[in-house]
């Protein structure tokens, strides 16, 4: 692991999630840039002193020089996004697959150097858009691919927060400091961090892609240098049309991330913060409460896969996470032994998602400084 240490919020998920299914052990890391945290972070988690590294540089390096069946097999980075391309760029350079935080990178031209190390090395990258790992967004997923909407028609995206409804980023201690800074975030604010979730759910769910958009971005809270509010009005292949919302400064919020699908025969409703329940919604009869759980058998192979407990144990945030670590683990492995990946393995998002979703970002936010009314979605 690069990063992660001291006061991290998101490293120490990311290990919860690796280790979820024994799949995955730590062997080495370089949690932070001061050596002293690093060595302190590495220790709770029952490292050697040998393997806990003052800098990554350091540790790709030297894990690159042991014999294969002791060195590390891939890195997880959970820094900054200013620091994404050139931790990933090296590890892969050096042999090494990557699981790397959204955004992929902090610049469109890095992901797509990005996108082609990763295709010349034939090595394995995911990107942890957590909320395409849980179980009942698979089964959304399938639902419309099974073409139980019917045609598509609309799609409603939002992401509600209010942690940042005040400059709580002056404070210190906190998470704030480098997501609203754009020396270390990008471009985006809200944008970055939670929109670009928003917009991965849009494509994912429906398996289309976004052609063009209008977009709107706000910085509401006084002095911040990069936005916290977003919204966009999106045209999807096949002539679907979507509306996205995200804000980060709606007072008392607190991850509500939602997604509605309709086709001309129903729609589809679900909320992350009520994960075990999907919503489906009929023209000739009552709306549908579909429930999570391992006994269910009105499931698709999919979200059964994505699965691990009972009905009526939610299937939460670290195992959406889990499931995004273990399909990448358990497609290294099959091809490191010459074997095809399943479909269900190899569901997780990828270099080809981060790229997207630096485009994204990239159209949003030229969007917005455009006076014209759309925008054609920018290829690079």
């Amino acid at each position: 692991m690069i990063g992660g240490g001291g006061n991290a919020f998101i490293g120490p998920v990311h290990l919860m999630a690796a280790l979820m299914e024994n799949d995955i052990e730590l062997v080495c890391g370089c949690f932070s840039r001061t050596y002293e945290t690093s060595l302190e972070t590495g220790k709770k988690w029952f490292l050697p002193e040998s393997r806990i590294y003052p800098t990554y540089q350091e540790m790709i390096q030297r894990e690159s020089e042991l014999p294969i069946d002791e060195r590390m097999d891939f890195v997880a980075i959970v820094t900054p996004n200013n620091f994404h391309y050139e931790q990933a760029a090296m590890a892969l350079d050096y042999g090494f697959h990557v699981v790397v935080d959204k955004p992929m990178t902090f610049s469109l031209e890095q992901a797509l150097q990005l996108q082609k190390k990763v295709e010349e090395a034939g090595l394995v990258l995911a990107l942890t858009h957590t909320y395409s790992g849980y179980p009942a967004v698979k089964e959304m997923k399938k639902r419309i691919a099974n073409g139980e909407l019917g045609k598509l028609r609309r799609v409603y995206v939002e992401y509600t927060q209010g942690w940042l409804a005040q400059r709580i980023e002056l404070q210190g201690g906190n998470n704030a400091g480098w997501r609203t800074d754009p020396k270390t975030s990008g471009k985006g604010g809200c944008l970055g961090d939670i929109a670009t979730h928003a917009w991965h759910l849009c494509e994912y769910v429906t398996g289309l892609k976004v052609k063009e958009l209008c977009s709107e971005l706000h910085t509401f809270v006084e002095g911040r240098p990069i936005d916290d509010d977003v919204a966009a009005f999106l045209h999807l292949e096949q002539g679907v049309t979507a509306i996205l919302s995200a804000t980060q400064i709606a007072v008392s919020e607190e991850n509500g991330l939602r997604i509605r699908v309709y086709g001309e025969k129903g729609g589809l409703d679900w909320q992350q913060q009520e994960p075990n329940t999907l919503y489906a919604k009929w023209l000739d009869r009552p709306t549908e409460l579909i429930r999570m759980g391992t006994g269910f058998g009105n499931l698709s192979s999919l979200a059964h896969w994505n699965l691990r407990t009972p009905g009526g144990h939610p299937e939460g945030y670290i195992e959406a996470f889990a499931n995004i670590y273990r399909n990448f683990a358990k497609t290294v492995r099959a091809r490191a032994n010459g074997e095809e990946p399943s479909p269900e393995c190899l569901d997780f998002p990828n270099v080809y998602d981060g790229v997207r979703g630096m485009q994204f970002i990239e159209t949003m936010y030229e969007a917005n400084q455009n006076d014209s009314k759309w925008m054609d979605w920018i290829e690079e």
